[in-house]
């Protein structure tokens, strides 16, 4: 099932560019998070049934809206339906640079068989301890799974390049929320990233936390994120020289993550 497909326009700056990210939104997930902000459609599963055949018409026409990437959002459970559809997208003219965009909650078997078939991979990295994934998303075991993930997604694309107006052609950008408590274990993930990954890495610090769906039921998480908690984690990227990428000191307000890491570091 697709909930939806659109020009995005709310990704980070090198994704959605001047022309947006083509975006296409599938049913479900993987992960059960009790603070989703897309419950609509990865929890409650809203949206609609379509085949491979019309899921390349719709990549198709995606590209026609001049878009600069084909974005795949919550892909993971439908990866089979996804691949059958590009075989028949691709020889029909789909060009575009392909974005995994994951909750980062993935074998690597499956990793490993995108190889050579897509160009951007966009994942979390949402928690560093098992018994709160297993809490906050019904992911236990989360944190073994997604680092052997990420690192065969920086193994097969590496870093992330650009082309000369800015725009993100392939490689490898990571995702962090930093969520209330300190629950997603900032500290340990940034340590991670820079000793098994790269410290070249991209990362996408996000700030826009909000106690949706579940959230209100329990009490560590029906805030949204305090300032200096977001503070703290910006320090964490500092402490371990993690200069690439985009933090939202907006809060989330404006765009998705409009501040280079750098500038904001100064």
């Amino acid at each position: 099932m697709i909930y939806s497909f659109i020009p995005h326009h709310g990704e980070e700056p090198p994704i959605s560019g001047t022309a947006g990210s083509g975006t296409i939104f599938f049913s479900g997930c993987n992960l059960h998070c009790l603070y989703c902000q897309n419950y609509e459609f990865s929890q409650l599963k809203q949206g609609r049934e379509v085949e491979p055949e019309e899921l390349a018409l719709i990549m198709l026409k995606i590209q026609e809206e001049g878009v600069h990437n084909l974005n795949f959002v919550t892909p993971t459970h439908i990866l089979p339906q996804i691949l059958k559809a590009l075989l028949l997208a691709i020889p029909k003219g789909l060009k575009i640079p392909l974005i995994y965009n994951t909750s980062g909650y993935e074998l690597v078997s499956m990793i490993k068989m995108l190889e050579g078939i897509i160009d951007i991979y966009l994942p979390d990295m949402r928690y560093a301890d098992s018994e709160l994934a297993k809490n906050y998303s019904d992911a236990l075991d989360y944190p073994k799974y997604n680092q052997t993930a990420v690192k065969e997604m920086q193994r097969q694309v590496g870093s992330a390049q650009f082309d000369a107006s800015g725009i993100i052609t392939r490689g490898l950008i990571i995702r962090h929320l930093v969520l209330p408590e300190n629950i997603s274990g900032t500290e340990n993930i940034m340590r991670f990233i820079k000793e098994e990954i790269s410290q070249d890495t991209y990362i996408s610090l996000m700030s826009q936390y909000l106690p949706y769906y579940r959230a209100s039921e329990f009490k560590e998480i029906s805030r949204r994120l305090k300032n200096q908690e977001y503070q703290e984690a910006k320090d964490i990227l500092q402490k371990y020289g993690l200069t690439n990428g985009w933090v939202q000191d907006s809060f989330g307000q404006e765009r998705f993550a409009g501040v280079n890491i750098k500038q904001s570091l100064l």
